[in-house]
């Protein structure tokens, strides 16, 4: 099978193969992996999201390091391809989608049953490649750690990257009043599309100004759920919006830059901070994950939420997929499509 391997820790953008050192390197005949277990399910990948994570695993910059050499990726989408002689909820030729911890930039993977979804009748399989990650990110973090409930301000930053637009969508489900951050005109008209109650354009406003507008004219307090996927300086913008007993989800560091929250504001007004790391609720609250995916895929199949798909891309073309990652061109997800090579574009 053919599979993407990051041989060296290094640069994603780099063409694959195109020097001894370059970190990613096309295998076009790797193993295809064999069913170890009675429950587990080979499924032959249609598509796989790339996500900042992965940009980070290249580099050797993600909290877990992996020892060389290793398939990236991690959710995907697919179908049965075989199934043990224990598999009961899936059978060869059924849609699925699921996430594992490595390996999904390949065209098989292997997961138990256990760890498995299947896509409802009638949605995209591309698109559904891109939901367990970024989806389960915002979604853990908003129902299961904020509690987000109707009529609360939801501010989200990084809001057209693939976390931020499910945030967006999330909130809105909730019955939030959701503030978006983004930058770029071609971001603001599709987060307005969505029906976000207020976006705030960086490349021609203020953070502070802008939001507190909204909110005296909205006659509205200040924001209860800060989600940050951002950092740096536009947190510490942020900060100065936040009601008494606000809560603050730090999701990542997109910006490079770890933010500080002085302890002593936190204590007067009485902050919550939630660190979410999503993948770690494999080990620690699967019931969470497997919940909450479970609600996220019945909203997909009824129209409440939708995977912006910005761009699609081959194997081969990963150093491209990772460039407009790096350059932030991405409106939502960047996939990785096998399969139908004529199908598969880039908007690069």
């Amino acid at each position: 099978m053919e599979a993407l391997l990051c041989r060296n820790l290094g640069d994603p953008t780099v063409v694959p193969d195109s020097t001894a050192t370059s970190a990613l390197t096309i295998d076009k005949s790797h193993p295809i992996p064999q069913l170890n277990s009675p429950t587990g399910v080979r499924v032959r990948v249609k598509a796989t999201s790339l996500n900042f994570a992965n940009f980070l695993q290249i580099q050797g910059k993600y909290q877990e390091k992996y020892p060389l050499p290793f398939i990236p990726g991690s959710d995907f989408s697919g179908v049965v391809d075989s199934v043990g002689p224990q598999v009961t909820a899936f059978s060869v030729g059924d849609h699925v989608c699921g996430f594992i911890s490595l390996g999904s930039f390949a065209q098989f993977v292997v997961i138990d049953q256990a760890d498995l979804f299947r896509v409802p009748d009638g949605c995209d399989l591309v698109a559904a490649g891109g939901l367990p990650v970024a989806y389960g990110t915002s979604h853990v973090a908003l129902d299961h750690r904020a509690h987000l409930s109707p009529g609360q301000v939801l501010l989200v930053l990084g809001a057209a990257g693939g976390v931020g637009i499910a945030a967006v969508q999330i909130g809105k489900v909730c019955g939030a009043t959701v503030i978006a951050v983004a930058r770029g005109d071609e971001k603001v008209c599709l987060l307005k599309s969505m029906g976000v109650d207020h976006v705030v354009d960086l490349s021609t406003g203020n953070i502070t100004e802008s939001v507190k507008g909204f909110l005296k004219a909205k006659k509205l307090r200040g924001v209860d759920v800060l989600y940050d996927p951002v950092g740096g300086k536009v947190t510490k913008e942020s900060l100065k919006l936040l009601n008494w007993g606000a809560q603050i989800l730090i999701i990542g560091f997109a910006s490079g830059e770890v933010p500080v929250i002085p302890a002593n504001i936190a204590l007067v007004k009485n902050w919550t901070i939630h660190g979410l790391y999503w993948g770690s609720h494999k080990l620690n609250k699967p019931g969470v994950l497997e919940d909450s995916l479970n609600e996220l895929l019945s909203w997909l199949a009824k129209g409440l939420i939708t995977i912006n798909v910005s761009h699609t891309f081959s194997l081969s073309q990963a150093n491209l997929a990772f460039a407009a990652i790096r350059d932030r061109k991405v409106i939502g997800k960047v996939m990785i499509v096998f399969d139908d090579p004529k199908n598969v574009k880039s908007k690069l």
